[in-house]
């Protein structure tokens, strides 16, 4: 656990209310990169670090990184549990099992309904926080007992539904829909996101792409230093033709893949080319064209590698000053 650091005052939303955190600040749970120190990092700063429990190839495993985690820090963190349609899902109660065990009350669900899951958190008084790309999806959320939703908008890495819907207007749809706290996930990168995220009604952000981008990310700089190099424009939508859109970087594996559906290929003509063990050699081995890997149109807005730390606090920094702005305008 590192000395405390010099920090603003809190940035109280229901969001940090809830959860016992400093700052409406939260690292995405992302897979092969949601690990210890990241995650601590993050959470030592005042955010809430989100440990990701597939990066983990067994419940005992997942287990252990916890523990390293806790050993990291002794402020709220989270885990991830990605719930998606697969040949040979995981042992998902296995891994909701050590999840609790390990004394982990927060959760973030993605992919399918959390809905199988419920009474099992309930039951260990864990809060669930379930990502959505859509409002009626969140609201069919806090219909279910989630403690709060993140809302995905069109800009995010990975997968942003089939609505194409961008930030600028879900976040207040969800603000008007909703009752429970919820945060922005999609674009957000900085001080002036955060800010705005609040503007429109959300309680706090989600952020991936910025926190793959800091020094405790587990992956090649290779792959930090193309995020930097990198524009908005530097993504592809895979997987349009499927119903299954993903949002990744743009490189010769992604551009072929879009190539061969688009001929009216199938996925059995690309799934070669999109495996998990493929994309996680370009984190480990930094060949940027290994397979696919995510990342969001908010690598167009980062310019730097930093700790984890310093990005939670100079996030929140920014956005005081951008509130601060404002108000002059209302004088």
């Amino acid at each position: 656990m590192s000395e405390a650091a010099p920090s603003a005052p809190r940035l109280r939303t229901r969001f940090t209310e809830l959860l016992g955190i400093e700052y409406p600040v939260v690292q995405g749970g992302m897979m092969w990169v949601g690990r210890a120190e990241l995650a601590a990092a993050v959470s030592e700063a005042g955010g809430l670090g989100i440990v990701t429990a597939l990066t983990q190839p067994s419940p005992a495993e997942l287990a252990r990184e916890i523990e390293r985690t806790r050993k990291l820090t002794d402020k709220p963190f989270g885990v991830n549990l990605t719930i998606l349609p697969t040949i040979t899902p995981p042992p998902y109660d296995e891994y909701r099992r050590a999840i609790v065990d390990s004394g982990v009350t927060i959760v973030e669900t993605a992919g399918s309904s959390p809905e199988p899951h419920m009474e099992f958190f309930a039951e260990h008084n864990v809060r669930v926080i379930h990502k959505c790309t859509s409002v009626r999806h969140a609201v069919k959320a806090e219909r279910l007992g989630v403690a709060a939703v993140s809302i995905d908008g069109f800009e995010c890495a990975g997968h942003p539904g089939e609505d194409d819907v961008p930030g600028l207007v879900l976040i207040p749809a969800a603000a008007d829909a909703l009752t429970i706290p919820f945060i922005a996930s999609g674009g957000f990168c900085d001080g002036r996101g955060l800010a705005a995220a609040l503007a429109l009604g959300a309680d706090g952000v989600n952020m991936g792409t910025r926190f793959l981008c800091s020094a405790e990310a587990p992956v090649a700089e290779s792959v930090k230093q193309r995020i930097i190099d990198a524009s908005e424009l530097d993504t592809r939508l895979i997987f349009r033709q499927l119903r299954n859109t993903a949002r990744v970087a743009r490189n010769a594996v992604s551009d072929e893949v879009v190539r061969i559906l688009a001929d009216g290929g199938t996925f059995p003509d690309v799934q070669p080319l999109v495996t998990g063990a493929r994309g996680r050699l370009v984190f480990e081995d930094g060949d940027l064209d290994a397979g696919i890997w995510s990342v969001g149109l908010s690598q167009g807005l980062v310019r730097d590698i930093a700790p984890a730390g310093d990005l939670v606090r100079r996030i929140v920094s920014e956005a005081r000053e951008v509130t601060l702005r404002m108000t002059e305008h209302l004088a």
